[in-house]
């Protein structure tokens, strides 16, 4: 399983470190890491930075914070070491950038490295490498990196503590009468709807990133809970199966390995808008995209490259790999497959996108 705590299930009021509080979560973790493959993605590292340097607030721009965690993420992860040493439970820092896993390669190292350290009985703790990242490498936030690492480790189940109960029909902080939401069969537009994505002082998500990672762990066949980290054995709640937090139920069946780096690792630098034909063909009948299919192209992107898969209303619902680049399926989309070497000369394949680079969402 995996388990993502967020900077305001690690620090008080104030924004600073609650040494109580993480001492508890870590028994927590100790308890659960017992008969179970425990990876932990978990933020705090530019609070600690902010509380060493002794600085009256989180800055806001990109070298502060990068600076901030490179003071914090080694204090984070002593607390860590700390927590866990009374059992002997060794840990493992890994930090991570969107640009680790958007390409194939390093991909699959991230996968067997967590893989090889589960197999020894380690816990890894992930979180985003802050020092290094900049705005077009950037994950965006810990709930967005828990849910791909779910994915790569194959989990069953992934827990998202925060410092709400969980989704709710309302903001409970403004509105007396909000519901918690128990269970989520599937996020609808009017579930994502809900989540208003407002964010705190110290964290960077908010719930509407948690309910999109919920959504890309569903998709993978992964049960997700999101509840409350402040609440001290909450998490030892959830795996003993009591109605706490809201709970989203799988949606799809497991990907495979390289179907789940696509859907959920890559970065689209396109969209090709296709016909209805060609969508039932591929929801439904799992084939490929041909080019008479395709009736608009947007972006600019090379052969290879990751694009998303558009209906007619612009919803998208599948990406893929193009097998052309954009201005060569400009020039052949809506033809049939006999014309690609007429138009353009050559043909690398009879599809705009293979089926064995698509996945659908």
């Amino acid at each position: 399983m995996v388990v993502k705590i967020g900077t305001n299930a690690l620090t008080n009021a104030t924004g600073r470190f609650n040494r109580t509080h993480f001492d508890a979560l870590g028994q927590d973790l100790l308890w659960a890491a017992q008969d179970r493959e425990l990876v932990v993605v978990s933020s705090g590292a530019i609070a600690l930075g902010v509380e060493r340097l002794g600085l009256p607030s989180r800055p806001r721009d990109i070298p502060g914070k990068q600076a901030c965690a490179a003071v914090g993420q080694s204090r984070l992860m002593q607390a860590y070491e700390e927590a866990f040493a009374a059992r002997g439970q060794p840990v493992a820092q890994v930090l991570l950038t969107h640009e680790d896993v958007q390409e194939r390669r390093r991909y699959l190292n991230v996968k067997h490295t967590l893989e090889r350290l589960l197999t020894s009985g380690v816990i890894p703790v992930i979180n985003e490498n802050d020092t290094v990242s900049v705005d077009e490498l950037k994950f965006g936030d810990n709930d967005t990196l828990a849910g791909l690492v779910a994915g790569v480790v194959e989990a069953d189940a992934l827990v998202l503590l925060s410092d709400v109960e969980g989704l709710y029909t309302g903001d409970p902080r403004r509105d007396a009468d909000a519901e918690l939401l128990s269970t989520v069969m599937q996020v609808t537009p009017e579930v994502l709807a809900l989540a208003t994505g407002t964010t705190s002082g110290v964290g960077t998500g908010g719930m509407s990133t948690k309910v999109r990672a919920a959504a890309r762990a569903s998709e993978s066949g992964i049960h997700c809970v999101i509840t409350s980290g402040a609440v001290p054995g909450r998490l030892r709640a959830v795996l003993e199966g009591e109605a706490v937090g809201t709970l989203f139920e799988p949606t799809g069946s497991r990907r495979s390995a390289r179907a789940a780096w696509i859907a959920h690792a890559l970065r689209a630098r396109g969209t090709l808008t296709v016909d209805a034909g060609a969508r039932e063909a591929i929801v439904s009948g799992k084939r490929s995209l041909l080019p008479s299919g395709v009736h608009a192209v947007e972006g600019d992107f090379g052969r290879g490259d990751p694009v998303d898969l558009a209906d007619a209303h612009g919803a998208v619902f599948a990406r893929g790999l193009a097998a052309y680049d954009a201005n060569e399926l400009r020039r052949i989309a809506g033809r049939h497959t006999a014309d690609i070497e007429t138009v353009l000369g050559y043909r690398y394949l009879d599809e705009a996108v293979h089926r064995d680079d698509l996945a659908v969402l």
